[in-house]
């Protein structure tokens, strides 16, 4: 990654921890604690945002000009999934890692 500029390196890391964080609040937090966490709608938000922060830190890597669609897609999701773990309560790190990477995912999609 050495090759990439700082801001794409932050931004790559920042999709890559929030996808780690939201596959493993999915599958480890919220399909345990039951209810409302696990309730489809909002167990598909958060495995679609693991999804595209993955996918956009890919385009990143590639260095395809096309990752600015895919960083402004990721930003809108990661905003929809911060603000769900947010009103379900309890899931602090997963609303922590969607809104730092949507901040850096705009800053990249210019």
């Amino acid at each position: 990654m050495r090759h990439l500029p700082e801001e794409m390196r932050a931004c790559i890391e920042a999709c890559l921890k929030c996808y780690a964080t939201c596959l493993s609040m999915a599958s480890g937090h919220c399909l345990e604690v039951g209810g409302k966490h696990a309730e489809p709608a909002h167990v598909r938000l958060m495995l679609a945002c693991a999804e595209l922060c993955r996918t956009s830190a890919h385009m990143m890597l590639l260095g395809t000009p096309q990752h600015r669609r895919t960083c402004r897609e990721c930003a809108a999701l990661c905003r929809d999934c911060a603000a769900d773990c947010e009103r379900l309560g309890g899931m602090e790190d997963c609303v922590a890692a969607c809104r730092a990477c949507a901040e850096q995912c705009e800053a990249m999609a210019g």
